[in-house]
């Protein structure tokens, strides 16, 4: 039995992926070789060769990365903060720069805060949250229903892991009774809302497997963050924050909005790593 160099699979991997237009061909390349031999990504170079098996199943995944399946489908998990999370058709795939917009809303946070994750999908930064700040209260809102059951599944494996356990919520942001019994007692409200303008061209990562309902938001992209600033400002108590993920083409327009609305102040948009704005914060005024 002849065993191939680990080295040159990745090296054939990356080649087929780059030529198939995945930007990040040897870093998926990478991901996908450390799953199939079970082994963190670092410690691939502690593995020279491979059996053909391995090279079989491997150069299977790499087909289907190829075919522009999303990463996170193929091997069944994403992250968030410091926490993965399952996921797979008919839920959003949390995007790393998520991690900024919870790195925020953990910096802002009071003690024993009461948290609402709005639009939650996976359950991302619901649990994310949850995860680091185990004296919070955590609720988190999805319409969709399949999208829900994947929240559901994930707040269990946490849960199970130890985690201070969220409640999840079937409902509509665009309902204007949304919640209501929480009217003036939340600390922080967090959204990663549809707030992708219709006519944008997207990958066919997010074209062919994210739902529509998590990524699209109207015309201009607002059509779901209006209602998201109406909900906040009647959920969040006095000092309270919000901060809401938007389109890098939305750096001025979203905090807009939320300047437009009298009980918010302290607007402020922010940057991702790439230097392009992500997130918009508001803070509900102090009586």
């Amino acid at each position: 039995m002849t065993r191939t160099p680990l080295r040159l699979a990745i090296l054939e991997a990356e080649r087929i992926l780059a030529q198939a237009g995945v930007d990040s061909a040897r870093t998926d390349a990478e991901l996908l070789a450390s799953y199939v031999l079970g082994v963190e990504r670092s410690r691939l170079l502690l593995v020279p060769l491979v059996d053909p098996s391995v090279v079989d199943a491997y150069g299977k995944l790499v087909q289907r990365r190829a075919a522009r399946e999303p990463l996170q489908h193929i091997t069944g998990s994403a992250w968030l903060g410091s926490i993965p999370l399952v996921v797979g058709p008919g839920v959003f795939v949390p995007r790393p720069e998520t991690d900024l917009l919870l790195e925020w809303g953990l910096s802002v946070a009071p003690e024993a805060p009461v948290v609402v994750d709005l639009c939650t999908g996976s359950g991302a930064l619901a649990l994310a949250f949850a995860h680091a700040r185990p004296d919070a209260a955590v609720h988190a809102v999805e319409l969709d229903r399949v999208a829900l059951s994947w929240a559901r599944r994930n707040a269990d494996i946490r849960r199970e892991a130890g985690d201070t356990p969220i409640r999840l919520h079937s409902g509509d942001v665009t309902d204007p009774k949304l919640l209501a019994s929480m009217e003036g007692t939340v600390d922080l409200v967090l959204c990663n809302p549809p707030y992708v303008p219709d006519s944008t061209p997207v990958p066919p990562e997010v074209a062919d497997h994210d739902p529509d309902i998590a990524v699209f938001g109207g015309a201009d992209g607002l059509d779901i963050i209006k209602h998201v600033i109406s909900c906040a400002a009647r959920l969040l108590k006095p000092g309270g924050w919000v901060g809401i993920e938007h389109d890098d083409t939305q750096g001025s327009s979203v905090p807009e909005l939320l300047a437009a609305r009298r009980v918010l102040s302290e607007v402020e948009d922010h940057k991702d790593l790439a230097g392009r704005p992500r997130f918009a914060t508001a803070q509900r005024g102090v009586r």
